[in-house]
């Protein structure tokens, strides 16, 4: 039984040592050089005298980063990736929550770190590749470490301004990991185009399927997702065949209806998952791209990446919402309504999650912990842990779950309980925007609609189109057009940013 990623690494660079594992367009290392260079951080790290502690990763992402993952699991530890972007007091704040011995960078970030950071720092640079590597210390370190022990730690934003660092397992890992690679078919002819920084947690996926299958990962570079018609020749150029991204790039490309000019041709999975994906995009890729398997995944960062996912089998109109699935394998779902009982089918309720793809809980917050992973409430007999995701859902008549929108996204306008999700389809569902944010104001109590569109909308037409999906009451009274959303670094539409924009 498997116990350590890195077990997925020494299988596959037996097997496949001279093929490219990662592809970062200035470096590339096949599976012999990364298990190599992950060998030699990791006797240095060994050195510490650290075990199952918390490692900071301080450097842009590249195959330096994924080396460096490696190496701390290697070295019986756990990897926390930092956003080297992110504000100074933020990066403090992880590095005093985390009260880590060694942090690891590179040349290039050396310097910056040295002004946050007063501890040991590893420069991985510094590190002579070596094949006479002594692996007994690395064995030893790593016999150490068991299934449920922590593999890394992501840090979310807290409600209170303070980073959270959930804490993943490995177990949880490698069962994401088996489930995906059954579910998917995913072996060596993969090309992976990686998205997702690393520091979100839906690079999980596609690090350690790589890791797994012999795959090779392309790191994409950012500014691709800002030109998707280079971001298609890109992918065409490394013969991308799988991905796994957050809905907007997708919507991106089909919002300038780039599929009627050039299309991925290598493309065979296209997964999704992070925010909703409006049925009205995923059509249009389904008509242009109709050989690809489309699939919607759904997970809180409290979850290892995705508790549910739904493979597309049927046909939807644009205004219809996306069910977000059945369980992964080994993943448990309650539906639970107010009174903590299991709900009725098309009955709204919050989602709770049980088994082994919870997260241990926040690193250094105990207080946070509890109040987040609770005791399962229809099991009286034994502890068992629930995480209850604050998203709302139900069950619909085919068995499968549907997302309704988060508990603090449902609002009480005029006496009527509102989600903004359903809102936000319906306008979608008008053929009349390209993109929208619905956003409630508090101040004025008004519906406010951001959106993006060649002109302006007109009104009168948008207003009739709306009430064919939704009763008057839930139409929007205020709208503001932009040229283009506002993404936080995970790529997804910052709310926050228009949240604040609504209420000046």
């Amino acid at each position: 039984m498997q116990i350590n990623v890195t077990e997925y690494l020494d299988k596959t660079a037996a097997v496949f040592p001279n093929k490219i594992a990662v592809d970062d367009l200035k470096t590339t290392l096949t599976f012999m050089q990364l298990q190599r260079y992950a060998h030699n951080i990791a006797v240095e790290i060994i050195k510490f005298d650290s075990i199952n502690l918390p490692i900071a990763v301080y450097m842009s992402k590249g195959c330096d980063m994924v080396v460096s993952f490696a190496a701390i699991n290697y070295s019986g530890n756990f990897y926390v990736p930092i956003d080297t972007k992110s504000p100074d007091s933020r990066i403090k704040n992880i590095f005093e929550t985390l009260e880590s011995k060694i942090i690891l960078t590179n040349k290039a970030n050396y310097s910056k770190l040295k002004s946050l950071y007063n501890g040991e720092i590893i420069c991985i640079d510094d590190i002579t590749s070596s094949a006479d590597i002594p692996l007994h210390i690395i064995n030893q370190a790593r016999e150490k470490i068991i299934d449920t022990d922590p593999i890394y730690s992501i840090f979310t934003s807290g409600s209170t301004g303070m980073p959270k660092g959930v804490v993943i397992s490995h177990r949880g890992v490698i069962d994401y990991i088996d489930w995906a690679k059954e579910t998917f078919n995913i072996d060596e002819n993969a090309v992976i185009g990686n998205q997702a920084p690393f520091y979100f947690d839906n690079s999980t996926l596609d690090l350690y399927l790589m890791f797994a299958t012999g795959a090779t990962l392309i790191l994409v570079p950012e500014e691709y997702y800002a030109f998707p018609a280079k971001l298609i020749d890109f992918l065409n150029d490394k013969k991308v065949n799988f991905v796994f991204w957050v809905p907007f790039v997708l919507v991106n490309i089909a919002n300038f209806r780039l599929l009627e000019q050039k299309k991925p041709e290598y493309m065979k999975n296209i997964l999704f998952a992070g925010e909703v994906m409006p049925n009205k995009h995923l059509n249009y890729w389904r008509k242009y791209m109709p050989d690809c398997l489309y699939a919607n995944l759904y997970g809180p960062t409290e979850i290892t990446v995705d508790c549910t996912y739904y493979i597309v089998d049927r046909e939807f109109s644009d205004e219809e919402p996306l069910p977000i699935g059945k369980p992964c394998k080994n993943s448990g779902i309650l539906i639970l309504n107010e009174q903590n009982e299991l709900v009725k089918i098309n009955e709204h309720g919050e989602l709770c999650v049980r088994g082994t793809s919870l997260a241990m809980g926040y690193y250094n917050d105990p207080e946070k912990t509890v109040k987040a992973f609770g005791q399962n409430p229809l099991n009286k007999h034994y502890p068992e842990i629930i995480y209850r995701t604050g998203d709302i859902a139900y069950w619909n008549e085919y068995g499968e779950v549907m997302y309704v929108g988060r508990r603090d996204s449902q609002i009480k306008h005029n006496g009527y309980r509102i989600e903004l999700g359903e809102i936000e389809n319906a306008v979608l569902g008008t053929g009349l925007v390209k993109t929208t944010c619905v956003i409630y104001d508090n101040n004025k109590k008004e519906i406010a609609m951001f959106y993006e569109s060649d002109k302006d909308l007109n009104f009168e037409e948008f207003r009739k189109n709306m009430l064919n999906f939704v009763p008057k009451y839930m139409i929007p009274t205020k709208y503001i057009r932009v040229e283009k959303m506002p993404m936080n670094a995970n790529g997804k539409i910052d709310r926050l940013k228009l949240n604040k924009g609504v209420e000046q």
